[in-house]
């Protein structure tokens, strides 16, 4: 998969929001309203984390060395996991202390007006990244549902937009909401209560987002279909029997090691042997091109023989 769509999808969403948390920091200083404050200061850490994924990609694109043999794929996970600290730490727990502060010294706002069409025009562009992530995740989705294509997903960079921006949208309604009954029932409690609960939230994310990211970074294998093509492309292969073994593990978002041992005929000469190997190396090359690094070990079919 390139990284096109997921570059496309993460400078929309730096572009969206930067703006944002100028926007809601204006905001914040002239109402006072910890809503607001909370959702500046996650916009922050939203644009703070769009640049890091914009570094992990460049820092997966230096070449192997000595040192880093399979190269430098895993970069793009290591910074996506990243992501997830800032999104706890300078998102959530600032929004829940601030939430906290708010409900046990409760303080009147100023203008609240202007906070709510700062939440609103915040929406509109939140959604406009928001369906840019989508649209280029769409291709790579398949069938599967959102919730799969997040677990699934190989690349990091589009599953961490779209939790991002799924989490900026509903923390937008929740201050939203807080501010607005702040005005309706003239009780500023409930600008704190959404502003915990927008913690809340970006905690939960950045829990879903660091489990994801875990695992990625220390290795995930090829999905159920790839493991079915690569092993179909192996046994449809002349002079193959049978897959005895395959073991795969992502090196990038882009770049696969597989590993198989095959069954050959008995008395194969050198030469077939060779040419078998070739041929199977392309085949799997075929149906998987994200399958760059190949090594298989022909063997005999023990089982078989007994």
């Amino acid at each position: 998969m390139s990284t096109e769509g997921s570059t496309k999808a993460i400078l929309a969403a730096l572009a969206a929001n930067a703006g944002i948390a100028a926007a809601k920091f204006v905001g914040y200083f002239i109402t006072g309203s910890s809503s607001m404050l909370a959702e500046a200061v996650h916009s922050v850490a939203d644009t703070s984390n769009q640049g890091l994924l914009l570094f992990g990609q460049r820092e997966a694109r230096k070449e192997p060395d000595s040192l880093h043999q399979f190269g430098y794929g895993r970069s793009r996970y290591f910074y996506s996991f990243v992501v997830a600290l800032v999104l706890f730490s300078l998102g959530s727990i600032f929004a829940l202390y601030e939430g906290y502060h708010k409900i046990s010294h409760p303080a009147p706002l100023t203008s609240p007006l202007v906070a709510i069409v700062i939440l609103v025009v915040a929406i509109g562009l939140e959604s406009f990244s928001f369906r840019t992530a989508m649209v280029e995740s769409r291709p790579l989705k398949g069938k599967s549902s959102w919730w799969q294509f997040i677990r699934r997903s190989r690349s990091p960079e589009l599953p961490v937009v779209l939790l991002e921006d799924t989490g900026a949208l509903i923390g937008l309604v929740f201050a939203l909401a807080g501010v607005g009954l702040t005005v309706l029932t003239d009780n500023p409690v409930w600008d704190g209560i959404g502003t915990a609960l927008i913690g809340v939230l970006l905690g939960v994310i950045a829990v879903i987002l660091m489990v994801e990211m875990h695992s990625l970074l220390i290795g995930e294998g090829a999905t159920a279909d790839e493991c079915r093509a690569i092993r179909d492309a192996l046994e449809q292969t002349a002079n193959i029997d049978r897959v005895i073994h395959l073991r795969t593990q992502y090196l990038g978002p882009e770049e696969m090691l597989v590993g198989a041992k095959i069954a050959l005929a008995a008395r194969t000469d050198l030469a077939t042997v060779a040419a078998t190997i070739d041929a199977a190396e392309a085949a799997i090359r075929a149906v998987v091109p994200a399958a760059q690094v190949i090594y298989l070990e022909p063997d005999l079919d023990r089982a078989l023989a007994r």
